[in-house]
């Protein structure tokens, strides 16, 4: 697929460089011929208006330019000028050179020759002439030429390497996309892979309760009691699921109002308190009064729970959460800290990304990887920044700054 997809990128990049230089070619070519032409017509005209008087039997000269001639024509169209002055190639093809137009410029090929003619007529005694002033072009053709022959060369030159770095180009264009792609596949993939366990578990357990018909629920509470919790473990990740989704269309926005987040903060901890205690954990709590924040306050608590549930997940028996909350003139910190297994220097930057887990075998509690993308995601909705220190064995702590002037949306 993104093999057609580099080559249909690099045919439009070539065509467009290739358009856009022959257009450029065709620029210079032009203003070549004109400012060529320009320059000769102005010789043909400036000699033809000096020409204001001609004598009986004399034939006039311009000794402006050497390359100028004059031919004096008859009624009859033969040339009355003395030939045996001029060069050969005007008595030999005297035909060529017969004026057809008065007063415009005429193009002239005699042999390998090009000349460029302005003809006028003039009283040459009782006789009506025409005078006609011939510019040999020779040179200037053959300057026109060369240019050509140097622009359809480079062009070609060029085209080739507009190939060449078109194909380049798209190559380098299509890398983000194909890390998008890659990305979507991985998070199809594993979204399949976390909802088939749930699934399989739910499936399996049912299928042992329809072989038993006559059995009392009491008899079967292990295998309800496990597919009530896959199915609450489903729900959940069906929910995440479909919040990351509608984040990443754009179409999940923040209800942001100001609120006391001293209080959010207070309640979370009377929460967290009675379940912490019965795992044998500690949780505290420091927070300054009358502390309010301008957000969505569904998605900050959210954010909360995901942290406190963390923090607790990976907090050994004895173990203990602290939370702090403080408030600058520019910022509000928050602050939560546990002395849990801790993670590797290198599992911190992935810690973020959708389905990530650290090492199953560290811990006895297991999940989606989801929740952390989730909070990721708040805290970039609400413009603030998240730094993780941690150290293997010795515990986790995320710091988060929000901005205090939160904009809208």
């Amino acid at each position: 697929m993104f093999h057609k997809t580099r080559l249909k990128l690099t045919i439009v990049n070539s065509l467009v460089f290739i358009i856009l230089m022959g257009i450029l070619a065709i620029i210079i070519y032009s203003y070549a011929d004109s400012r060529l032409n320009r320059d000769v017509n102005n010789d043909l005209q400036h000699s033809a208006q000096r020409f204001t008087d001609v004598r009986e039997e004399e034939t006039p000269r311009i000794e402006k330019d050497p390359r100028m001639i004059v031919l004096i024509w008859n009624d009859e169209n033969e040339i009355i000028n003395q030939l045996d002055r001029l060069s050969p190639i005007f008595a030999e093809n005297e035909k060529e050179f017969t004026p057809t137009k008065i007063g415009e410029f005429q193009e002239i090929e005699a042999e390998e020759f090009s000349f460029r003619a302005l003809s006028v007529q003039a009283e040459m005694g009782k006789e009506t002439v025409t005078v006609q002033f011939v510019r040999n072009v020779t040179s200037e053709q053959e300057m026109l030429h060369t240019l050509f022959l140097l622009l359809l060369v480079g062009g070609i030159i060029g085209s080739i390497c507009a190939v060449g770095a078109g194909f380049l180009l798209a190559g380098r264009a299509l890398v983000p996309i194909k890390a998008a792609w890659q990305k979507q596949q991985d998070f199809v993939s594993d979204a399949s892979h976390e909802l088939r366990t749930p699934l399989a578990v739910i499936q399996s357990r049912t299928d042992l309760l329809w072989k038993s018909p006559s059995a009392t629920i009491q008899e079967k509470a292990v295998d309800i009691s496990l597919i009530s919790k896959e199915s609450r473990r489903l729900s959940k990740l069906v929910g995440n699921l479909l919040m990351l989704a509608r984040s990443d269309s754009g179409s999940l926005e923040m209800e942001k109002e100001t609120f006391s987040l001293s209080i959010l903060l207070e309640e979370l901890h009377e929460y967290y308190e009675e379940i912490v205690s019965y795992q044998g954990k500690s949780i505290t709590m420091r927070v300054e009064d009358s502390l309010h924040f301008k957000g969505d306050k569904e998605r900050i608590h959210q954010l909360m729970i995901i942290l406190l549930d963390n923090a607790l997940k990976f907090t050994n028996i004895d173990g203990c959460i602290e939370v702090s909350c403080r408030e600058t003139p520019s910022s509000i910190n928050i602050e939560v800290k546990d002395n849990g297994i801790g993670l590797r220097e290198e599992e911190i930057p992935k810690i973020f990304d959708r389905f990530y887990q650290v090492d199953k075998a560290r811990s006895d509690e297991g999940g989606a990887g989801l929740g952390l993308s989730i909070a990721r995601w708040i805290i970039d909705k609400h413009y603030g920044k998240v730094k993780v220190t941690s150290k293997l064995g010795e515990g986790t702590k995320f710091e988060i700054t929000f901005p205090k002037n939160q904009r809208t949306g």
